[in-house]
């Protein structure tokens, strides 16, 4: 029998079974984010390179990049952030005075493949792009866990954070901070002992613990009671989150399958108003969230 030609490294297909489920999932998220006023937007598979460039730091070199016959520099996006920024820049007639859209899309990350990460893979975003309240943030973690319950995650829970609380810290302990949970406190001190970290800095891990709510964790976790979430059971302060770190300015959160912050994430998002600046010449604030529909169906399955 012949031998039918392999699909690339880190692609695969979907089979009808997982199709179905994932259709099922979208439907139901859709149908959260409706209700609370987001409406849907498509966006092209394939970028200008320069515009996806400068703008995720060392992962940068993950993007994938190629040349049109007319020599030009394109790229395959690599998230669906950065074509919402390069949108909204061109379309600012729709911030009025917000405007706040989902998407669903494939995306691509020349990363190296392992169980559960792919090269392709789809991603479900919702965004509020144009307002600088601390309420809109409340409203897109208030979604996401709706979201959540809709699919029968009853357990799921968003650690919050705010990225402003690490600005006066080195970007290497900072990191060392994100990976407590996966490596450990002590193996990360020795790492830094390696790099010629201070021990004072060092500590830092060791009193991360300690650390108390930014103003404006403490008034986001307020808007969340408001909108009737409650804390510990929707939601919970997280003092090791620390992600995105050249791409957040100000609160940063990951959904949990439970309550504990070591668990693999199932959604993570934040506050970005710098990103849009990049294309409009002008400051636009923006807060999303985004789905991995893998990780989320797994999660499903596991519940």
């Amino acid at each position: 029998m012949q031998k039918a030609p392999p699909t690339p490294k880190g692609f695969r297909d979907i089979n009808p079974d997982l199709a179905k489920k994932r259709r099922n999932l979208i439907r139901k998220i859709e149908d959260v984010l409706e209700n609370a006023g987001f409406v849907p937007l498509e966006t092209p598979t394939i970028e200008f390179a320069q515009t996806l460039t400068g703008k995720y730091g060392e992962e940068e070199r993950l993007i994938y990049k190629f040349k049109d016959r007319g020599d030009r520099e394109l790229a395959l996006r690599y998230d669906l952030t950065v074509p919402l920024a390069r949108y909204v820049a061109n379309n600012q007639n729709l911030l009025n005075p917000t405007f706040s859209r989902y998407q669903i899309g494939q995306v691509f990350r020349g990363e190296n493949p392992q169980h559960g990460r792919y090269r392709e893979f789809t991603q479900f975003d919702f965004d509020t792009v144009g307002s600088d309240s601390l309420e809109e943030d409340a409203k897109i973690i208030k979604a996401a866990i709706e979201s959540a319950r809709s699919l029968g995650l009853a357990k799921a829970q968003m650690a919050i954070n705010d990225r402003n609380v690490f600005s006066n810290i080195h970007i290497d302990i900072i990191r060392a901070i994100d990976k407590i949970h996966k490596v450990g406190k002590e193996e990360l001190k020795k790492e830094l002992k390696q790099k010629g970290f201070a021990q004072s800095d060092i500590e830092t891990l060791t009193n991360i613990d300690k650390t108390t709510m930014s103003s404006n964790t403490k008034e986001i976790f307020s808007s969340l009671e408001k909108l009737g979430l409650e804390q510990n059971k929707d939601f919970f302060f997280d003092p090791t989150l620390a992600r995105g770190l050249d791409y957040y300015t100000g609160s940063i959160f990951e959904l949990k399958p439970d309550n504990n912050p070591a668990s693999l994430s199932i959604g993570a998002g934040g506050r970005y108003d710098n990103l849009i600046g990049m294309f409009a010449g002008r400051q636009i604030p923006a807060v999303g969230f985004s789905f991995g529909i893998d990780r989320l169906i797994e999660a499903i399955d596991e519940a």
